[in-house]
């Protein structure tokens, strides 16, 4: 079982990028997608979620309305668009998997069973 996270890197604030959490390893069929970031000093906290089962989707509320994730079951690649990034979230972006048929949450990380190794976003001002 594999996560790959990738499509990282320095992005200027208002502009865009799109992370990609490539799944190997099973289908992402009952289960559940988070991202994850963790900035510079501070502790890791969840950002959104999708379920494969229903797609049903969730995002924290410090990034509603500028990050979108995604999912595409047939590539079993989950995306996550960063749209008018901040500097604020400049953080090393981790996905990571939960078996859940039921939906998603990004709240408890514990729950989540695989982690990819993370990329860096870097919003500059």
């Amino acid at each position: 079982v594999q996560l790959q996270a990738s499509g990282g890197g320095l992005v200027q604030a208002g502009g865009s990028l799109r992370l990609s959490c490539a799944v190997s390893g099973f289908t992402l069929d009952y289960y559940a997608i988070g991202w994850f970031r963790q900035a510079p000093g501070k502790e890791r906290e969840g950002v959104s979620c999708i379920s494969s089962s229903d797609g049903s989707t969730d995002y924290a509320d410090s990034v509603k309305g500028r990050l979108t994730i995604s999912s595409d079951n047939a590539k079993n690649t989950v995306y996550l668009q960063l749209n008018s990034p901040k500097p604020e979230d400049t953080a090393v972006y981790y996905c990571a998997a939960e078996y859940n048929p039921y939906g998603c949450t990004y709240r408890a990380q514990y729950e989540y069973d695989y982690w990819g190794q993370g990329t860096l976003v870097t919003v500059s001002s």
